[in-house]
């Protein structure tokens, strides 16, 4: 299976976490920075507006964010259209997405606000390799240190949950199992949390991705949080803040810089609006064994 294969850049040794100030070392060696973004909701009309925010200037704040840092990728973790995924929507984010097409790639999963049709339509071509799930939009990108799997929870057009279905659970489960160890990362939009808006099958799954200890974090979107945590047998789920608006006057909107090696990632948030208090603060996590 061919994969899109990225060079590897230099990043300091040194990671700094926003929780508690603690400081340690990273093992020498390349590090791949990518963008982080999740729950963008570009419409058709630029003069769109929710919950206070304009829709069209957070991309535009964003994308010029995304120029001036040193990212060489960009991995959106679905709602890419306003509600219902229609074509004008993608068109859209095309536009607003050319430039940056044209110097890295950039991987995008459905969330629930999405038309798969209408997606591929205006976006027919995809970094990495496409997995061959039927009826699912699924990538596998090697990223230097890291790979990165950007899997497909969206089941029903503006409707809030979410599922990734058998097919998919075995074809990840089959991969898992026989790929390198490489240290993986898995993009989805919905959350893993137990209620009936979020992924319908996280417990199945978390009971695919648990055992192969390849699988280093989760991240997500679908909340529009920001918030991470550990679990108890080492494996990271972390929230992408969304892009659009937020929820909660107390979220950022923004996107993550992430920086990925083989040891761990540093994710700094860049927030440009709602509550930008952590703004340039970087968290370090280091991938379990």
């Amino acid at each position: 299976m061919p994969h899109l294969s990225l060079p590897p850049s230099s990043r300091r040794a040194f990671l700094q976490t926003a929780f508690g100030g603690v400081v340690f070392a990273m093992a020498p060696g390349g590090s791949e920075p990518w963008a982080l973004l999740s729950d963008i909701h570009i419409p058709e009309d630029p003069a769109t507006e929710n919950r206070g925010f304009h829709l069209h200037d957070n991309m535009k704040r964003v994308l010029e964010g995304v120029a001036q840092s040193p990212v060489r990728g960009m991995v959106i973790s679905g709602d890419l259209a306003r509600t219902s995924g229609k074509p004008g929507d993608y068109r859209a984010l095309r536009q607003f997405l050319e430039p940056t097409l044209s110097r890295m790639p950039v991987a995008m999963a459905l969330g629930n606000h999405d038309d798969r049709a209408n997606f591929l339509e205006v976006f027919a071509e995809h970094p990495g390799a496409s997995a061959m799930v039927k009826g699912k939009h699924v990538l596998v990108i090697e990223a230097g240190p890291v790979r990165l799997i950007v899997l497909d929870s969206q089941i029903f057009v503006n409707r809030v949950p979410g599922l990734l279905g058998k097919a998919q659970r075995t074809w990840l489960d089959e991969y898992l199992r026989t790929s390198s160890n490489t240290p993986t990362l898995l993009f989805v939009h919905h959350n893993l949390e137990d209620n009936d808006g979020a992924l319908l099958d996280s417990d199945r799954f978390l009971a695919v991705v648990r055992p192969h200890r390849k699988v280093k974090a989760v991240f997500y979107g679908h909340t529009h949080r920001y918030a991470m945590e550990q679990q108890a047998d080492g494996l990271h789920l972390i929230n992408v803040p969304a892009t659009a608006y937020t929820f909660d006057a107390a979220e950022p909107v923004g996107w993550l810089e992430a920086a990925f090696t083989g040891q761990g990632a540093e994710l700094t948030l860049r927030a440009v609006g709602g509550n930008r208090e952590k703004d340039g603060k970087t968290v370090a996590v280091r991938w379990r064994a």
